[in-house]
């Protein structure tokens, strides 16, 4: 009963939030400096289309360190990269194909993903919360590629604790999924960490620019960051934009929440025990 309520008072404030996320979506991160900062730590971007004219969003999940701005500023990078797919991407494409696209494809690369990933776990719960409340089912499918060893470790413990409709959408393609994405892609769209005949990704290939779609630099995070400049400067001749990250409070962990870190903390030593790997284990907290 008190787990209920307390997803009762998250989802409240979410709600409340709900004008305050569109708001922050206006807001530039100032100076460009700390936006390149945050590009390059939190990479996610759009590297084309599927042949039914649907955004490929490419994230690199194993190597997004998050550690070069605050929470808040992830969080509201996050939610820009939302808001710009629902009022550009999305129509764009629907205008282009002359048929109404509401959602998106996402590859997930794990290439470098470490134990030490799991400090992130509040800030990837908080996301996630801000997805699940504010812009539900706009993932058509995940796909899972360049899964290491541990990938299937920490895979075993979470995906038993993801929502039914997220558990089906989710496919770990063998490799870099060159081969199975090029049924549903063009080569020109594959996220670049598809490209190569191996697996293996980076955050920068040949000149960092033009084919690596997580750097600034790419036309994708070019155009997002100069429409975001722009609805500033409309909004701020109404009223005035106070600079800075946008701020979010939310509640404590649940005691369920809890059990689930030492659960993956215990799943993971267990492994760490079974394989040799115990000494790399000592000391792992999973935070939040």
């Amino acid at each position: 009963m008190a787990h209920q309520e307390e997803i009762k008072q998250f989802q409240t404030l979410m709600e409340d939030l709900d004008d305050s996320l569109k708001e922050t979506f206006k807001k530039p991160i100032l100076p460009a400096e700390l936006y390149r900062a945050v590009r390059d730590s939190q990479l996610v971007g759009v590297s084309g289309y599927s042949k039914e004219g649907l955004p490929v969003i490419a994230v690199g999940v194993g190597l997004s360190t998050h550690d070069k701005a605050s929470v808040n500023y992830y969080v509201q990078s996050h939610i820009q990269m939302n808001e710009y797919r629902d009022r550009v991407v999305l129509p764009s494409a629907s205008k282009k194909h002359g048929r109404y696209i509401g959602t998106s494809l996402k590859v997930l690369d794990m290439t470098g993903l470490k134990l030490s990933a799991l400090n992130q776990i509040k800030l990837m719960t908080v996301i996630t919360t801000i997805d699940d409340l504010n812009y539900p089912e706009k993932t058509e499918t995940y796909y899972i590629v360049n899964a290491p060893y541990i990938f299937s470790a920490c895979w075993k413990v979470v995906k038993p604790l993801l929502q039914e409709r997220t558990r089906r959408k989710m496919q770990v393609l063998q490799g870099n999924g060159r081969d199975e994405l090029l049924k549903i892609m063009d080569y020109a769209s594959l996220p670049h960490f598809c490209r190569k005949e191996g697996s293996g990704s980076s955050r920068h290939i040949g000149n960092g620019t033009t084919e690596n779609c997580f750097s600034l630099d790419h036309a994708f995070h070019q155009r997002l960051y100069n429409y975001i400049k722009q609805q500033a400067v409309l909004t701020e001749s109404v009223v005035p934009i106070r600079q800075g990250s946008f701020h979010v409070d939310f509640p404590e962990p649940d005691p369920e929440g809890a059990k689930i870190t030492k659960k993956i903390e215990s799943e993971f030593h267990r492994i760490g025990d079974k394989n040799g790997l115990i000494n790399s284990l000592n000391g792992l907290k999973v935070d939040g």
